[in-house]
């Protein structure tokens, strides 16, 4: 768009020119209908020419260009010129282009510039008089009162211009009020330039009106540019001042200072301002109470503040004023609003706390706790529910002991007096306290110490109760030796009357006595032995035995006691080997520890002496006892003993010659730790006795069974010798047999036939083509083997050694050198057989 007014930036450049030139032609089919412009052969730069009803091609362009630098189109579709133009020739041709950047369209308009020769002779002939005239086509101050009364059509003023002298002129206007909204307000003639108002016009609506008044010929030329004509609307008085608020609610502090500030009250005026139509004046019409006056209100501001100190929330806690606002200064013809104020007076601790009484009585019973006996009442003149009406009170003296408290009740504000510790009639039968109170909030007046707090005396009397026998203290001790006779007497447990100081009257009963020792006389409350006092019971702790004991009078009020017994050590207990099994690693381990405790005192207890007493010389030979500290010796063995169990008896002698004999079993094991001392010897369980399970004698059934058939065989192998030689293989005879036992050399005896081996202890043997045969002795396992061909390893059960079995023949034998057929030893075996049972029935 381009800018209002004559002024126009120069910055165009011959491309852009030349770039508008091709679009005009470009888009020629759309140029509207041309315009013919008359004017003078030269036009000075910055001058109107005439006007372009753009409205007519185009209503909706928003940019304006000319194809001529020469001349600028403004919006309205005035044309001015930028460069001084001579016109060398009658016509002069521009075009006008408009363009809509929304739906991308443009339109041109051609303009025509006619040389008017006429116009020019005139111009030259009137040029020294029309520079001598006063020129009449400027703008006229002009103005209209608001709310005019008429006669309407109202004269406003005349326009002229000058160029009426030369040319018939017609005049006209545009803009708000003609034909923008108030349409139809304003109007000129258009003969005369008579400008005429229709009707009354209200100033807080328009304060004014800028309308655009022309000069043109009767042919469309406009000699004069448009003339801004301001037309303003004189303000009249017709708006009352209104309060921005219909009530206005301040709150200012009772005893307050004069000139202190309770709050400001505003007014508006829709009349024009800076006027004396909007020059507000406030004040104060009415109080109520009307007395005393206590505030002032500022004319100009309406700021309302204290003109006395007198204001008293406790005799007037609220104020109410009428108040006013006037415009034209307060003048008495100015228009005036009313408003109500309201002014809480704010309560300050400005009273205080008074006590009803000066001096309070009160009782209590003794040894009672956490009971209330007196309400204190108070009286203050502040603000219920606020700080500055909450009482605080305090006990000032008598309370040294700490047996009472005084708080507030919240509700009523009284001080309300409780004992938190019993007091005792007999120590104390009345307390004189001295409570004062004073306020949450501090005070606000000058005032001294004494007279800013209320004090009162309250005096409490205890009174005496029947309290029941006292047991102190509650833990009473005795000291008996332990093992005395029974019937032994001591002094039992005393519990005495508070208010007597005596244990007269007082009857005992025991509640708890563990192990049933002692027997409780119920008047004197001694103790009887009823049983021995074992000091190293396990009811004992610290050999100290505690019995309970409920001591009462004859109302029945009771107290409970503790009588611990103080055992006195007796030695009446011997030392003993803690543990009695030890072990003992045999390639680890050379000896054993033995720790020996005693039950009784230290001084009852060690050193204690350890000796080794048996009649055994074998034990004696193999091992040895020596002493590590007071309650430990070392037991080592010597001379290299076989593994096994060892039964020792050990006598264990106290520093005063009482001892036990204790029996410490002593494994020695060949292990690394006792773990496996352990499962080796669950394995060994019955060393000395075999016993055999339901496997071992079927095993030792097969063998007798198995040996049967070998003497049979070797029977007929006989018997058929001279049918049939079968040689037995050569290695048999040379075959090994041997005998693991981890015993020492016994008495076996092993005996060697041509076909098999017997055993002198149980044994099981095997012919040619047997396999295994054993047998079992007491202390050990033994194993027999007999192997052909090879080496076998025989394993021995009883100390873990392993033999080996080597073949004295080193030849193979074939398998049919040992067997028979299935026939043969049918035949030979079956006639035998029961020639055999036969002759055993018969022996």
């Amino acid at each position: 768009m381009a800018a209002p007014g004559p002024a126009r930036s120069r910055s165009g450049a011959p491309c852009r020119l030349l770039l508008l030139t091709l679009t005009i032609v470009t888009f020629a089919c759309e140029a509207c209908r041309p315009v013919i412009l008359y004017v003078p052969s030269k036009l000075e730069a910055e001058k109107f020419v005439g006007r372009v009803n753009l409205e007519e091609c185009f209503k909706s362009a928003n940019l304006i260009h000319s194809s001529d630098p020469d001349f600028q189109i403004f919006d309205d579709g005035s044309v001015y010129t930028t460069n001084t133009v001579l016109l060398t020739s009658e016509k002069r041709e521009f075009f006008i282009l408009l363009f809509d950047t929304e739906s991308q369209e443009e339109k041109t308009i051609s303009v025509f510039l006619e040389v008017h020769t006429k116009v020019q002779e005139e111009n030259h002939s009137k040029e020294k008089p029309l520079r001598r005239a006063k020129r009449r086509w400027a703008p006229i101050p002009c103005s209209i009162l608001e709310n005019s009364l008429g006669p309407f059509p109202l004269f406003l003023q005349q326009i002229q211009s000058d160029t009426a002298q030369n040319y018939t002129i017609y005049y006209s206007i545009s803009g708000p009020g003609v034909d923008i909204e108030p349409r139809n307000l304003f109007y000129v003639e258009r003969d005369t330039g008579n400008l005429y108002c229709t009707g009354p016009v209200d100033r807080e609506q328009y304060e004014s009106f800028t309308l655009n008044a022309f000069a043109t010929t009767p042919d469309g030329y406009t000699p004069e540019e448009p003339l801004s004509l301001l037309i303003k609307v004189e303000d009249e008085n017709d708006n009352y001042p209104i309060f921005t608020e219909t009530t206005f609610i301040f709150t200012v502090s009772e005893n307050c200072r004069v000139g202190s500030t309770v709050g400001q009250v505003c007014a508006t005026d829709k009349d024009e301002p800076d006027t004396m139509h909007t020059r507000l004046k406030y004040s104060i019409v009415e109080q109520l109470p009307s007395q005393p006056v206590l505030f002032t209100m500022h004319p100009s501001t309406g700021l309302i503040t204290t003109k006395s100190s007198q204001l008293d929330r406790e005799v007037i806690d609220k104020y109410q004023l009428k108040i006013k606002v006037q415009d034209m200064n307060g003048q008495p013809f100015g228009l005036q609003t009313t408003a109500t104020c309201i002014i809480n007076i704010g309560d300050v601790n400005d009273n205080l706390p008074t006590l009803i009484r000066t001096s309070y009585a009160a009782s209590v019973e003794e040894n009672t706790a956490d009971v209330e006996i007196l309400r204190v009442p108070v009286e203050d003149k502040d603000l219920a529910g606020t700080a500055n009406w909450r009482a605080n009170y305090t006990i000032l003296k008598g309370n040294e002991n700490g047996n009472f408290k005084i708080v507030t009740d919240s509700k009523t504000n009284e001080g309300v007096l409780c004992v938190v510790k019993p007091l005792d009639y007999e120590e104390r039968q009345q307390v004189i306290l001295e409570i004062g109170v004073t306020n949450e909030a501090p005070y606000t007046r000058e005032a001294t110490l004494k007279s800013a707090i209320s004090t009162a005396t309250v005096t409490v009397t205890v009174t005496n109760q029947n309290e029941g026998p006292e047991c102190k203290p509650p833990t009473q001790t005795v000291r008996i030796r332990e093992n005395v006779p029974v019937g032994t007497q001591s002094v039992g447990y005393k519990a005495y009357d508070p208010e007597t100081g005596r244990n007269s009257g007082i009857r005992y009963r025991k509640l708890s006595d563990p192990n049933g020792w002692v027997t409780l006389n119920e008047n004197s409350g001694s103790i009887t032995i009823f049983r021995n006092l074992d000091r190293e019971a396990e009811s004992i702790n610290s050999g100290v035995y505690n019995i309970t004991v409920l001591a009462f009078d004859k109302d029945e009020r009771s107290c409970t006691g503790t009588l611990g017994i103080i055992l006195e050590d007796v030695n009446d207990n011997g030392p003993f080997i803690r543990n009695p099994v030890v072990t003992i690693c045999k390639p680890t381990m050379f000896s054993a520890e033995i720790v020996a405790v005693d039950p009784d005192e230290l001084i009852n207890g060690p050193p204690f002496d350890f000796t080794l007493e048996s009649s055994d010389s074998e034990i004696r030979r193999i091992w040895r006892l020596t002493t590590i500290n007071d309650t430990a010796a070392r037991l080592s063995y010597q001379n290299d003993p076989p593994f096994g169990t060892y039964v020792m008896p050990i006598r264990v002698t106290d520093r005063l010659g009482l001892s036990t004999m204790n029996s410490l079993t002593v494994r020695l094991c060949n292990c690394i730790t006792e773990a496996e001392c352990d499962i080796r010897s669950i394995e060994r369980i019955g060393g000395s006795s075999v016993k055999l399970g339901t496997w071992a004698i079927l095993a030792i059934l097969l063998g007798i069974a198995l040996l049967f058939c070998v003497l049979f065989t070797l029977v007929c192998a006989a018997t058929r010798a001279g049918r049939e030689v079968k040689a037995l293989p050569d290695d048999l005879t040379q075959q090994n047999l041997i005998i693991s036992n981890t015993e020492a050399p016994g008495d076996d005896k092993v005996y060697s036939t041509n076909a098999f081996t017997t055993q002198a202890v149980g044994a099981s043997s095997q012919g040619i083509c047997g396999a295994v045969g054993s047998g079992v002795r007491s202390g050990g396992q033994e194993t027999i083997e007999m192997v052909k061909g090879g080496q076998q390893t025989l394993v021995g059960s009883g100390a873990g050694h392993h033999h080996t079995l080597h073949p004295c023949g080193g030849g193979r034998m074939e398998m049919e050198n040992c067997r028979y057929t299935y026939s043969e030893w049918h035949n030979f075996t079956q006639p035998r057989l029961g020639e055999e049972s036969i002759r055993g029935h018969t022996d």
